[in-house]
């Protein structure tokens, strides 16, 4: 008798772990997907032990964006992140644009994915503006049609947008001042970004700010890939890029990034 109450409670206590499991999501980690071009790109993750032998010291910021998510930083989006753990899953890659991100399928692999409460930082318009490299180009109006497909697919997962204007690139300089070099794809996230009432960080001009203020002479050397032959042994000629990213520029940048979220009202 008593072995059969005990079979009867352990089956009314499984039935009870099924029946409460059905109501509780097992959901705890908040994925944030990075979609963008080579300035956001972890080249690390689809490069694999190449990037150390070939790109080493390129860095896009979204490679160091997953150390910024301690507990105090994570404590601080509660406006965005419901959980207690994040993790970045970094899907930029360089040279797409937005066209080029939806029609190789990136796009629609992480729409896949999403689930309710994730979060998509997109960042595109280094690629878009590009009208001398046809098989990239797109023109204004067609990057805000992409824009707002990102936007409005993420929502129909249940997860949230955020779109980000293009981080600056090293030019044009006036008077110690950074100028804003992208223009009218500038103009256009945001305004896609108003329209559909879709969170909003100006990391152009956040970077801009950024820059201006550690000046010049020391983001050309610290921040940006800009160094003589013999420095790095993947650059044997040197480099002289001011678009992409040394590791600090690298870490500056992601940091603005999390400023700009945790400033989301």
């Amino acid at each position: 008798m008593h072995f059969l109450r005990k079979n009867r409670f352990n089956l009314l206590l499984t039935v009870l772990v099924l029946v409460t499991s059905a109501f509780i999501s097992p959901r705890d980690v908040t994925t944030i997907y990075l979609i963008g071009d080579s300035t956001m790109a972890d080249y690390s993750t689809y490069e694999g032990e190449d990037y150390l032998n070939k790109r080493y010291p390129l860095m896009g910021w979204g490679q160091v964006f997953q150390e910024l998510f301690d507990p105090a930083s994570i404590s601080s989006l509660k406006h965005l992140i419901q959980t207690d753990s994040v993790l970045v899953d970094d899907r930029a890659r360089g040279g797409r644009s937005t066209r080029t991100f939806f029609e190789e399928g990136r796009w629609s692999a992480v729409y896949r994915d999403l689930r309710p409460g994730d979060l998509v930082l997109m960042q595109f318009g280094h690629n878009d503006a590009a009208k001398d490299k046809t098989e990239r180009y797109v023109a204004t109006e067609g990057y805000k049609e992409y824009i707002r497909l990102f936007v409005t697919q993420t929502r129909e997962k249940g997860a949230i947008p955020i779109v980000l204007t293009p981080v600056n690139r090293n030019y044009p300089w006036k008077d110690g001042k950074l100028g804003n070099v992208h223009g009218e794809y500038h103009t256009a996230a945001v305004d896609v970004a108003k329209e559909l009432d879709a969170f909003l960080i100006d990391l152009t001009q956040r970077s801009m700010d950024a820059f201006t203020e550690k000046g010049q002479d020391y983001v050309s050397v610290h921040y940006f890939m800009n160094f003589e032959p013999g420095v790095y042994p993947n650059y044997p000629e040197g480099s002289k890029d001011n678009t992409h990213f040394l590791p600090e520029g690298a870490k500056a940048v992601a940091q603005l990034v999390l400023e700009g979220m945790q400033e989301l009202n």
